[in-house]
């Protein structure tokens, strides 16, 4: 029995993901889900990453958090929307909090939607919420053994970013570790070193949001060139 509503569960969110992804690609942009554990720096990525994007590319936020709209405060000065879920007790975002989120953007004038799930890096892995691509965080701080004890989300992961890399040095990480753990789950997995505090691997970043775009989006009316 209980395996029959967890199945129903996920069978509906799924249905809700689908519809979000195809609303995501009639109004030409990319959905882009940020994963990690609390305090890997997904807000102040996000902070510096809108704002290089701006002003040629417009970017929307959804925050996912327990309580407070602390982070969605943080965003405001910079996305040009920025919608906050308070889950409560949940310890992730559902496919529906996004699709009624929906409603409160301008999606024709969006051209990034940043997703900012819950900090946690295992429930989020098990739900889809329609976006088009799953970024995962893992910052120095939380040490080199994540990859191998969290495997269901880097598995599931588009992309990770090594946050904090401004620490390597200072904190004892064993960054050969966590590749041979990555090469074991998805070989072709793509690892950016990166730094919002210093600024170190940034434009790697933003040239690889910029190409997933095009590739997802395609050429349109809207897409502003650089």
């Amino acid at each position: 029995m209980k395996i029959s509503v967890v199945k129903n569960v996920l069978d509906s969110n799924n249905i809700v993901a689908r519809k979000n992804r195809e609303i995501f690609k009639e109004k030409g942009l990319i959905a882009l889900n940020l994963i990690s554990s609390p305090g890997s720096g997904k807000t102040t990525l996000l902070q510096k990453t809108i704002d290089r994007l701006n002003p040629a590319h417009k970017s929307a936020v959804i925050v996912g958090d327990l309580q407070t709209t602390r982070d969605a405060e943080r965003l405001e000065p910079f996305a040009k929307e920025v919608i906050q879920i308070n889950t409560g007790m949940s310890c992730h975002l559902y496919a529906n909090q996004i699709s009624e989120s929906l409603g409160q953007i301008t999606l024709k004038e969006i051209d990034f939607l940043f997703i900012e799930n819950v900090g946690n890096m295992v429930c989020p892995g098990e739900f889809d919420l329609g976006e088009n691509l799953k970024v995962v965080l893992l910052s120095l701080p939380e040490g080199d053994d994540k990859v191998a004890k969290y495997p269901t989300i880097f598995r599931a992961a588009d992309i990770v970013l090594l946050t904090k890399i401004d620490l390597m040095g200072v904190l004892k990480f064993d960054l050969k570790r966590v590749m041979a753990d990555l090469e074991k789950l998805n070989s072709s997995l793509k690892l950016i070193k990166i730094s919002s505090e210093s600024g170190e691997g940034m434009d790697e970043w933003l040239n690889w949001l910029k190409a997933q775009r095009k590739k997802s989006v395609g050429v349109q009316a809207k897409f502003i060139p650089e």
